[in-house]
């Protein structure tokens, strides 16, 4: 697994996302993600949400993903 590949599976799984992913290892990585579909939802929320693009690969492929969430105003 690579960050690339990551970062296009979140943007796929969350439309209009924008996602900046680094992992040096293959299986630790960080992630942020701004989506406007974060708007009103808290912070586990958010990384359920991020979680869910990313499916099974999670514990698998991917060991660890450090994710910060935000909605496009917080990231302004």
């Amino acid at each position: 697994m690579n960050a690339q590949t990551i970062r296009e599976l979140i943007e796929q799984g969350l439309p209009g996302a924008r996602a900046d992913v680094t992992g040096e290892d293959g299986v630790h990585f960080e992630a942020t993600v701004v989506a406007a579909a974060f708007q009103g939802k808290l912070p586990l929320a958010r990384h359920r949400m991020v979680y869910a693009t990313l499916g099974e690969r999670m514990g698998g492929e991917i060991h660890a993903l450090a994710l910060r969430t935000l909605t496009p105003e917080e990231a302004a």
